[in-house]
């Protein structure tokens, strides 16, 4: 028998990445990879990249500086260890990175993740390999479907990706550079991919794309469907349990989204809705397509469907000419919307996005100060949310074992981390728990009913 080679894939960023992370690991395993947590021990090593956040690059140059300390080691053992890196640093620093980094065998953009046994091929044979080109033809026609062992490893909880790429060209972000134009797959791949991973343990299923809600995939009728149609034919899928999107663009919120709240119990009451900013002339600097007003009527939109819903969001402060009344502007939306989570980032130019030429009138103190006042908002708002929970009882899909013995950990309908003590049994099960205390951004409580026989728990092997 051939000895299986070891692969480590290690992410950065968003939930895209750890979804393509899965589908690399799942191509390469017919190439006789199997995972390993340890990157000195692996015979390849993928750094699956982001571009969104600030030094990016410069983390992945740092990650290649250690790698190449690892490889020099493997080969002094007589061990060949392959260094590629993916996703979108790849995507945009190709060239720059085979230049500064001759460690590197493999740079692979996020649209060709599918023709990593080629170029693995490639590599050994040329001494590197580079592919940055957008592809003609659809990669998930060619990548493989997990095997059931690998999707019951992964848990109760699965990302599907059902759109890639952008059309909105906010002028802060790479994205439509790195992914694309907007793609979305066709609805029977989908259900496909939906039914299979059910099939084999997983109960909540988190769709993704880069603008997710603009998903317009053939449907089995021939006819484009909307994100919300979608949601509606994969509720009907038996063993979904939970089903919930991201990210999301206020201007994509359709009227069949707004129907699938009100009306799918399977369909999460929590949106990812970024807004950015709460001034007009920043959102137009911004290329957003939307206004403060805008964002607000989508937030009043969702909640006349749904009473119980509640919202998360992304914020930059200090983006080039961002005034101090501008800022305050954000500061009174956060307070009107009211949050029960939020992320929020210091502006930080990306290299060929339209904003990275724009004269910067923030310094770096300012925003320091900006980002402070804000994340002390959000911070109180989510703590705020956090503590209502107290004392009421609520439905937590549990996950596995946390840390401490004898405690089971799951999520709320809001992915708030829920702890109770019972039998590894209640892994994979929806189940009412009564919360008595919290810890930090932790739920804890006791279950407030007796749990079922624990064959969903058996089936991912818990």
């Amino acid at each position: 028998m051939t000895t299986p080679r070891k692969l480590h894939i290690k992410s950065y960023g968003c939930q895209m990445n750890v979804y393509d992370a899965q589908r690399m690991a799942d191509t390469l395993a017919g190439e006789g990879f199997v995972e390993t947590a340890s990157a000195e021990d692996a015979d390849l090593v993928i750094l699956n990249t982001c571009h969104i956040r600030e030094k990016a690059s410069e983390k992945v140059y740092s990650e290649l500086g250690r790698l190449r300390v690892a490889k020099d080691e493997a080969a002094r053992a007589g061990r060949e260890m392959k260094i590629a890196v993916a996703g979108c640093v790849a995507q945009a620093e190709g060239a720059e990175i085979i230049h500064r980094a001759p460690t590197v065998d493999i740079v692979v953009g996020p649209q060709s993740y599918h023709h990593l046994p080629e170029l693995l091929k490639r590599a050994k044979a040329n001494g590197r390999a580079l592919e940055t080109e957008f592809p003609v033809e659809d990669k998930f026609g060619f990548l493989p479907q997990p095997k059931p062992d690998a999707i019951r490893a992964r848990g109760i909880s699965a990302f599907v990706t059902v759109q890639e790429g952008c059309d909105k060209f906010c002028t802060f972000c790479v994205v439509p550079y790195t992914r694309g134009a907007e793609v979305s797959r066709p609805v029977a791949r989908i259900i496909d991919d939906v039914k299979q991973l059910a099939d084999n343990g997983v109960r909540e299923f988190t769709l993704i794309g880069q603008n997710v809600n603009a998903y317009h995939g053939e449907g089995p009728d021939g006819r484009v469907w909307p994100l919300g149609k979608l949601l509606q034919r994969l509720a009907t899928i038996s063993g979904v349990t939970r089903l919930r999107y991201s990210t999301s663009h206020p201007r994509d919120v359709d009227d069949t989204l707004i129907a699938a709240h009100r009306d799918l119990p399977e369909l999460m009451p929590f949106v990812h809705l970024p807004v950015q900013s709460g001034a007009d002339r920043i959102l137009a600097a911004m290329n957003r397509k939307h206004t403060a007003d805008d964002y607000r009527r989508v937030i009043d939109r969702f909640r006349a469907a749904r009473q119980d819903i509640a919202f998360s969001s992304d914020f930059i402060v200090g983006f080039p000419g961002e005034t101090a009344e501008e800022f305050s502007a954000t500061l009174a939306l956060v307070t009107q919307i009211g949050y029960a989570a939020a992320y929020s980032f210091k502006y930080s130019p990306r290299p060929g996005t339209p904003a990275a030429e724009m004269r910067e009138t923030v310094s770096a103190a300012e925003m320091d100060e900006r980002l402070g006042r804000l994340q002390e908002l959000i911070d109180s708002q989510q703590s705020a949310f956090n503590r209502a929970a107290i004392g009421t009882t609520v439905d937590v899909l549990f996950e596995r074992a946390a840390r401490n013995p004898g405690q089971i950990v799951g999520r709320t309908a809001y992915l708030q981390p829920a702890h109770v003590m019972a039998s590894p049994d209640i892994v994979g099960q929806v189940l009412p728990v009564r919360i008595d205390s919290l810890e930090r951004y932790s739920l804890i409580g006791e279950l407030a009913t007796r749990p079922a026989p624990g064959l969903i728990s058996q089936t991912i092997g818990a």
